[in-house]
């Protein structure tokens, strides 16, 4: 990039969510917004200035109950200056200068995750309900099908009408007209974060940006009629999901770049082509999540900035303003001087604070040998998130602390795979366990280097087996404690949610009647399947729609009160619903009808699907056997002339092979385990048990031939 960026950190506050950090707007008489006013988890809202490169305080609120967001307001076409957060279930405002206006307590019985300001217009929305207010007074509500996780309004002045879109958990931005749906945007991941292009809508008002968890970054034309996809920004680079997005001409050239803030602390500058398409210029890596993005003129008059707020609380500056300017002596001794003056004063604090941890180490010993001491666990909290990665069939876990993480440790009940992870700095050791008297599949502890915050985790679990995984954080704090975190590997852990199936592949039905309300069989469907939102759906039936990540196999539920069908052109996948879903009603003591309908060629079609996979597999199983040998060859030889081309390519793609390799253990015998089920359950549901026929099946599968699968399958009735 033509200009460099040097990073300073202003200030530290409590632990912060998505989007709590606003640049205010500048004031007549200057240029440079010096104002910054964030808020954290502890519910203060810290009001700061910036003076030679120090944080000096405007206001700092009271504690109380988490900031989830903070928005900026006033009246339309005017400086947006007043502050408002959104707290519990309550709407505080305040003004520059720190004075509350405005407490408004809101009828949602549970706590906002996502709010927008709009003049007197008030956005607000909790897990599923959406309100708008007006000066306060109650005007139109909704009850989204799935999780909200943000809320956006394309601007009045624009369009002379209020157009509010939700985007949801279901891969969906939700496009409202008063308490109606005007209509829906499928998007390629699920939604997290909003943003209006150039901050105002673009030319028509209607251009609205949109980031996901699995980050990508796409922008769509919302019109009153339909929606019109103008790009899509795919995350090549494997990087973490989208959390913050914001536009500001950072190069000075007249045009305002792309600025994106993603959970795995890269901070992102895109700008665009002769075809209006993004394209990434800069890239800079925090060690945590950002939370929040703004471009302004901060630090130093005439020097733009991207302010960023982190995870933990840090309000960091790329600024570019540069470290060693040209000039004069006199002005290199002046910039010496405040550097010094800095250090000086950074010392004193530092000096201060030890003097401070002492004294306060020694009240704690003191207190705990008296008689009436009571133990005190340290509070911290855990920022985590698991979720399914369509592109290698594998679960992300991300555990991120407000403070350093001494170890983690990792226990499943369900047979997983550990996978590496490049960015993963930890010293990983596994322990022995017995999986009959404990249910422990899996014990493995993660040792982190001194100032890790951030651990992600790469495991990979087998359909139809199915438990709960459970991490134990411990930070490096005293004394020792540590927090549990559980997560669920459900029985089609692989499976994930789509917008769309073919309807055109052979296909197996299942079909269940009963006694059974609609919420007794969603909360089935909920147990079995990923991505499924806990609450009941509105209406008296649902379909959804999934698929396989790992086999591109496909799956249709729809069910309602009395009745669920679900066909798949897997019969895996249907045996699996059927053992769950009948063990789940036996529980409840309801009795189920349950018949199914078998489709001969749809055991073909999946096997044609396996094929590709387990050919590259047994050839990569193949190559890296070579390794070793041709290496030992390349040695005693000198050179590798006397090799045929095959094996020449082999010794020079040695180092990438194996590290594929590494990165996938078991990826072999999962696809076999996946055939030999595929063998069992078609002839399950004909009654016949073929198990004995197991090891003729795994004898064909070393020496493979899809032909001879195919026959062997078709012969062994």
């Amino acid at each position: 990039m033509d200009r460099l960026f040097n990073s300073s950190f202003y200030m530290r506050v409590g632990v912060t969510s998505q989007k709590t950090m606003k640049l205010l707007p500048a004031s007549r008489r200057r240029a440079t917004q010096k104002v910054i006013v964030i808020g954290d988890h502890g519910g203060v809202v810290t009001c700061f200035g910036i003076k030679k490169g120090e944080a000096m305080p405007v206001f700092k609120t009271l504690p109380g109950q988490r900031i989830t967001r903070l928005e900026l307001g006033g009246a339309l076409n005017t400086p947006q200056e007043k502050i408002f957060v959104a707290t519990g279930s309550e709407v505080r405002g305040f003004t520059k200068r720190g004075k509350q206006f405005l407490s408004f307590e809101t009828n949602l019985t549970e706590n906002i995750k996502a709010m927008h300001i709009s003049g007197a217009d008030l956005f607000l929305c909790a897990s599923y309900i959406y309100n708008h207010y007006c000066d306060c007074k109650d005007q139109h509500y909704y009850l989204s099908g799935d999780k909200i996780n943000d809320i956006l309004c394309l601007p009045v002045e624009k369009l002379s009408c209020i157009r509010p879109i939700l985007a949801c958990q279901d891969r969906v931005l939700r496009v409202l007209q008063g308490s109606d749906l005007l209509y829906e945007v499928e998007v390629s991941g699920p939604p997290t974060v909003l943003a209006l292009n150039n901050g105002n809508g673009g030319d028509s008002g209607e251009e609205l940006l949109f980031g996901t968890s699995d980050g990508k970054v796409g922008l769509i034309q919302v019109s009153s009629a339909s929606p019109v996809h103008k790009w899509e920004v795919r995350n090549e680079k494997k990087r973490g999901g989208i959390l913050c997005i914001d536009n500001f001409d950072i190069l000075g050239d007249g045009v305002k770049e792309l600025l994106v803030g993603r959970d795995d602390g890269m901070l992102e500058i895109y700008n665009f082509d002769s075809t209006n398409e993004p394209v990434l210029r800069y890239d800079h890596a925090l060690s945590e999540s950002i939370t929040s993005i703004q471009g302004g003129c901060v630090g130093k008059d005439g020097y733009d900035e991207i302010l960023a707020s982190t995870y933990s609380g840090w309000v960091t500056g790329l600024t570019t303003e540069p470290v060693h300017r040209e000039g004069g002596s006199g002005e290199e001794l002046k910039i010496s001087q405040e550097m010094q003056n800095k250090i000086s004063s950074l010392r004193n604090e530092l000096e201060h604070l030890q003097i401070k941890v002492l004294q306060e180490r020694e009240k704690y010993q003191q207190s705990s040998r008296s008689s009436t001491a009571l133990s005190a666990v340290p509070a911290f909290s855990v920022n985590d998130k698991f979720t399914l990665n369509k592109d290698d069939a594998s679960y992300s876990l991300i555990l991120e602390v407000q403070t350093a993480i001494d170890n983690v440790l990792v226990q499943s009940d369900v047979p997983i795979d550990l996978l590496d992870v490049d960015k993963n700095s930890a010293v990983v050791s596994f322990s022995g366990c017995d999986s009959e008297p404990n249910s422990n599949f899996l014990l493995a502890t993660y040792r982190c280097q001194a100032n890790t915050t951030r651990l992600e985790l790469k495991i990979r679990s087998i359909e139809g087996q199915y438990g709960t995984l459970q991490a134990y954080v411990t930070p490096r704090i005293q004394p020792k404690t540590c927090q549990l975190c559980q997560y669920q590997i459900k029985p089609l852990s692989l499976h994930q949610r789509t917008h769309f199936i073919d309807h055109d592949r052979p296909m197996n039905t299942l079909m269940l009647k009963g006694h059974f309300s609609f919420a007794e069989i969603h909360s089935w469907v909920v147990f079995c399947l990923p991505e499924v939102p806990e609450k009941t759906p509105i209406g008296d039936s649902v379909t959804f729609y999934f698929q396989n990540t790992f086999l591109d196999t496909q799956l249709e539920s729809t069910y309602s009160k009395g009745e669920g069908f679900f066909k798949s052109d897997n019969i895996s996948t249907i045996s699996i619903l059927k053992d769950v879903l009948s063990k789940e009603a036996t529980k409840r003591k309801i009795n189920l009808n349950i018949s199914y309908d078998i489709n001969e060629v749809s055991v073909n079609h999946t096997l044609k699907l396996i094929h590709p996979k387990l050919e590259y597999q047994l050839l990569l199983a193949k190559k890296v056997q070579l390794i070793d040998a041709l290496k030992e060859l390349h040695v005693h030889e000198g050179n590798m002339d006397f090799l045929i081309p095959e094996y020449r390519c082999i010794l020079e793609e040695a180092d990438n092979l194996l590290e594929e390799y590494k990165k996938q253990p078991a990826h072999l015998e999962r696809l076999y385990g996946m055939i030999t089920d595929l063998f069992i359950d078609k002839f399950k549901f004909k009654g016949t048990n073929v198990k004995t026929k197991v090891p003729l099946l795994l004898e064909i599968l070393d020496s493979y031939d899809q032909n001879a699968l195919i026959a062997f399958f078709d012969a062994a009735a």
